[in-house]
């Protein structure tokens, strides 16, 4: 049985567009934790959580498209189901950061972060290039988002998919059991 890879791409959306969406509410943790810090604990831990969704949604849709699925297949899957959530969470994102957060937020969280990596002793070299950068846009900040998330897929869907795919034959190895199982009949 060869694996079947026409789904791929709608399901990816589909599935995409529910982790997006519980993106979206864990995101309005983060946007509610400004005022209420316990909501922050919410966010992270839900934050948590998001490779084990990945892991759920592979996993039904490799029982979607029969129960085979290969490494690489499996992987694929999982960088466009973070893709897809990436365009839909980052409607939120560009809203947050254009309507929302007080208009210094993106300028202090800048500010902050130079500050605690003088802290660190980061490389001075490094501060005095990020001194010398412009303060992110709302636009820029979303886009950012968008990379770091698929990014994250990249990162995190290696071991999902390997966990998905095991017991995975290729087609050719399929055969040549087959083979070998017609072959001992035979005799």
């Amino acid at each position: 049985m060869i694996e079947n890879k026409n789904y791929l791409l709608k399901a990816a959306a589909t599935y995409g567009l529910s982790l997006g969406i519980y993106w979206i509410i864990k995101y309005m943790f983060f946007i509610f934790g400004l005022q209420v810090p316990f909501l922050y604990v919410v966010y992270w831990g839900m934050t948590m959580t998001v490779p084990y969704l990945a892991y759920i949604l592979t996993k039904k849709y490799k029982q979607y498209i029969g129960g085979r699925i290969s490494f690489f297949h499996a992987w694929q899957f999982g960088i466009l189901i973070y893709f897809f959530a990436a365009l839909v969470v980052s409607l939120v994102h560009y809203i947050f950061y254009r309507f929302i957060a007080p208009p210094d937020y993106i300028a202090n969280a800048y500010k902050q972060t130079i500050e605690m990596m003088t802290m660190a002793n980061v490389d001075a070299k490094l501060i005095s290039t990020l001194k010398d950068m412009a303060t992110p846009t709302s636009i820029g900040m979303t886009i950012q988002g968008i990379f770091n998330n698929v990014m994250y897929g990249i990162i995190f869907s290696i071991p999902v998919a390997a966990i998905v795919c095991r017991g995975y034959k290729s087609a050719g190895a399929l055969n040549k059991e087959d083979k070998e199982n017609t072959d001992n009949t035979i005799e």
